[in-house]
């Protein structure tokens, strides 16, 4: 009786060819890209450890350590509180928890979408190295306007890092809501087409309601965020008027605004603020 030959085992392909940089760096898995963003999330909240260190130092101990100035512990306010808020918790809970259970909890192979999600990772990493651009060497030093960035504060003469400082600062937070809006569509996507068979929307884990309605508040608050980031980008850069109001051209020799409001600002903000915490 005749018999097929087996090929030797070294000439199955037994997976795809991966490159380290392929498999890690740029991988399209949603186990991988949970754990990326895990790693960075955690790696950006060290830095807002250090930054609660020092903030704590000068409070328990005023003017004991010389190089704690008045402005490093606004900016390391400012800093911290932005983090913890947006690029640690946002990014982690959603990001990393969200992109590794949904799929598995779904029954789904991946997102329905894992070159956005690969993206979206991509960009949620260089949001983050522009905000770190305030502390690199040469640098006027991040803004110290305070987390919730309200004008005419943020952008006025004699507010650390008034010039580049919020510049980073805003043009981060604009990177990283494009980096929530391309997950966060990805996830309602999924959720609503890549459930397995027999899994409705009432059988759905709990855990999955909970990052559903999560990220629909997020894709409801972040845009606010973002049209509030451009606006002020705009006052600072072009000399416009969204949010900066008549007085605060004494403060600015040289410079002329028509009377913005700075209220329209905190609407804004506080739009995206309060879903922000529930996210």
């Amino acid at each position: 009786m005749a018999q097929a030959e087996i090929p030797y085992q070294e000439a199955i392909p037994l997976h795809d060819p991966h490159s380290w940089i392929t498999k890690y760096w740029f991988s399209q898995d949603h186990k991988v890209i949970a754990v990326q963003y895990g790693i960075t999330a955690i790696a950006v909240g060290l830095v807002a450890l250090v930054l609660s260190w020092i903030m704590r130092t000068q409070i328990g101990f005023p003017g004991a350590v010389d190089w704690i100035t008045p402005e490093i512990y606004y900016q390391s306010v400012t800093m911290h509180g932005m983090i913890m808020v947006i690029y640690l918790l946002t990014a982690f809970l959603l990001g990393s928890f969200g992109n590794y259970l949904v799929p598995l909890m779904l029954g789904a192979r991946d997102m329905v979408f894992p070159f956005v999600n690969m993206i979206s990772y991509h960009v949620y990493l260089a949001s983050v190295l522009i905000l770190m651009l305030g502390y690199v060497p040469g640098m006027e030093g991040p803004t110290g306007a305070g987390w919730t960035l309200y004008p005419p504060q943020a952008i006025l003469t004699g507010t650390p890092g008034a010039d580049w400082g919020i510049l980073t600062m805003l043009a981060s937070l604009a990177v990283f809501i494009v980096a929530f809006t391309m997950g966060g569509l990805n996830y309602i996507t999924t959720i609503l087409q890549a459930r397995t068979r027999g899994m409705t929307l009432m059988r759905m884990p709990l855990s999955i309601w909970g990052i559903g309605m999560a990220t629909v508040l997020g894709l409801l608050a972040f845009p606010a965020l973002f049209v509030s980031a451009i606006m002020m980008t705009l006052d600072n850069v072009l000399g416009t008027s969204f949010f900066m109001p008549a007085i605060s051209s004494a403060f600015e020799a040289g410079e002329e605004y028509a009377g913005g409001s700075p209220l329209l600002f905190q609407h804004l903000f506080w739009f995206f603020g309060h879903p922000e915490v529930y996210i």
